[in-house]
């Protein structure tokens, strides 16, 4: 993994890392909420597999990358043109999951030239969307820390600092197994005492290393107006969600499907959350090379 630091149009830091095939056909991931930049060896294989060039980053107050205070979803987009303007990419795909998942609609949305398509992985869907019930099939820690947010946002803001002290604490992959019980599903379970859950424990520390300012960032920026109108993109985008979800329950992704117009649906009735990236990504890959 290569990384290097960009400047954003407004003088912040992002912190870049790259993997896969160096002159290879441009790829972006944003991971979830939190996660850093660190991307995982399973993704760096698939890339180098299919001759892609995997850009990742910190989003602002992750990692190594400054905050962006009061910050969009749609404000993502900015950042992905200030990366893809220093490395001299002129047109890319892009792919979020969970709560990258937002982001990369909003790339989807505003990117323009630059986007050629998008993916989405477990995506959450709007707060307040009609006709969406939010937190059916939601797991228990996940429901709770969204209402007190709304109830109560400076208790929500402490407990987000006392969680973000507990996660840095842990010292390995089973005590963010027991952590975030509630959210797992049986087949996400198994998933994080793999190859696949060493990363996720690493890069949700180094995400929160700096302080909780990304992690709350995120959560206000998605409970928030997003800042684009999903009916609006005309951007191939391919919509992946798993029955098992807790995390961001399968309603979400069934409703995503029925508002981005166009969009390439797989519903899958075997995987949970965790699991798509783990299992599909040489899909996802191969179906945004064809667009790119």
């Amino acid at each position: 993994m290569r990384e290097l630091d960009v400047a954003g149009s407004d003088g912040r830091v992002l912190r870049v890392a790259e993997a896969g095939v160096a002159d290879g056909w441009p790829v972006l991931v944003l991971y979830g909420s939190p996660c850093s930049r660190l991307i995982y060896d399973g993704d760096a294989r698939s890339a180098e597999r299919l001759g892609i060039r995997l850009v990742s980053f910190d989003r602002p107050g992750y990692g190594g990358s400054s905050r962006r205070e009061g910050r969009s979803v749609a404000d993502c987009v900015d950042d992905v043109r200030a990366i893809a303007e220093t490395l001299g990419i002129e047109r890319l795909a892009v792919w979020g999951i969970s709560g990258g998942g937002p982001h990369s609609l909003a790339c989807a949305a505003l990117g323009g030239e630059l986007v050629a398509a998008a993916g989405v992985l477990g995506s959450i869907a709007p707060w307040g969307a009609d006709g969406l019930d939010y937190f059916e099939g939601m797991g228990e820690m996940n429901v709770e820390d969204i209402k007190l947010y709304f109830d109560d946002p400076v208790a929500s803001r402490e407990k987000g600092e006392r969680d973000r002290e507990e996660m840095l604490a842990m010292d390995d992959v089973q005590a963010a197994v027991e952590y975030f019980r509630s959210l797992l599903a049986p087949v996400d379970a198994a998933a994080m005492t793999s190859e696949y859950g060493e990363w996720l424990f690493a890069n949700f520390q180094e995400a929160l290393r700096p302080g909780l300012d990304g992690w709350w960032d995120d959560g206000v920026a998605h409970m928030a107006p997003w800042g684009f109108d999903l009916a609006a993109i005309t951007t191939p985008v391919f919509i992946m969600h798993g029955r098992h979800d807790r995390f961001v329950p399968f309603a979400h992704g069934r409703w995503l499907a029925d508002h981005v117009p166009g969009a390439e649906v797989m519903l899958s009735e075997e995987d949970g959350h965790l699991t798509l990236q783990a299992r599909h990504l040489d899909r996802l890959h191969s179906w945004l090379l064809e667009r790119l």
